[in-house]
């Protein structure tokens, strides 16, 4: 796997927009008001969650999330 999954969850009334999270990443998650809004904030939210790993010298997890859809049997 070569990059981390991102899920964007559908359209919360509550919140007004979209979630989109990075599991492998803890925390790791943004907001929009469109799907494509809520992945470019999380890609940013991405970028900056790993340069604070590395500056902290924190372990940064590699990607293993793989949807059920994405699976062999």
């Amino acid at each position: 796997m070569k990059d981390y999954h991102i899920n964007i969850f559908f359209y919360s009334d509550e919140d007004g927009g979209y979630i989109a999270d990075i599991p492998d990443l803890k925390f790791c998650s943004a907001f929009g008001e469109t799907p494509s809004e809520a992945l470019t904030e999380v890609l940013k939210a991405k970028a900056a969650w790993l340069k604070a790993a590395r500056a902290a010298k924190k372990p940064i997890p590699k990607p293993s999330v793989r949807p059920a859809i994405y699976q062999v049997a």
